[in-house]
């Protein structure tokens, strides 16, 4: 069993710390990370239950080669954290590697541990727009949107 890192007086920083050492082999950090009960939401997936969410972490290590989060910012205390990173990782099978930019707002029960994970990330831009043609199609429509906002 991975051991979760001594908990800083801060659990938004744990929660960092946690995050940018996260692998497939070390999905048991979660288990002390999170409530039993906790909710995660993304663009994709809103589960609630600890063994959803570490399903999702799961599968996301699975279908990606090298997945790694860097946490750029954090700020919270003890009912409440937010945080700001990228998660930089490769399609498996390809070479090209890619990154996702994104946020994450925290909410923590009295003992630290986190109760709601909410990220925030555009799948438009930082996911659909690095694909060859649905990129070139999320462009276009941007291109689009910002030209008819200038107009009067």
């Amino acid at each position: 069993m991975t051991s979760v890192p001594p908990a800083p007086p801060d659990p938004t920083a744990r929660a960092a710390a946690v995050f940018e050492r996260l692998g497939a082999e070390r999905l048991d950090a979660l288990d002390a990370l999170y409530a039993p009960d906790a909710r995660f939401k993304d663009p994709f997936h809103e589960v609630q239950g600890l063994a959803a969410i570490r399903a999702i972490f799961a599968r996301m290590f699975a279908q990606l080669d090298e997945p790694r989060f860097v946490v750029h910012e954090r700020l919270g205390d003890a009912t409440q954290g937010f945080v700001t990173w990228t998660l930089a990782f490769r399609w498996r099978g390809q070479r090209q590697g890619r990154r996702i930019r994104g946020a994450t707002h925290f909410r923590f029960d009295a003992d630290g541990r986190i109760t709601e994970h909410r990220d925030y990330w555009d799948a438009a831009e930082e996911l659909y727009g690095q694909l060859p043609l649905l990129g070139a199609l999320m462009r276009w429509l941007a291109a689009r949107v910002a030209g008819g906002a200038h107009r009067g």
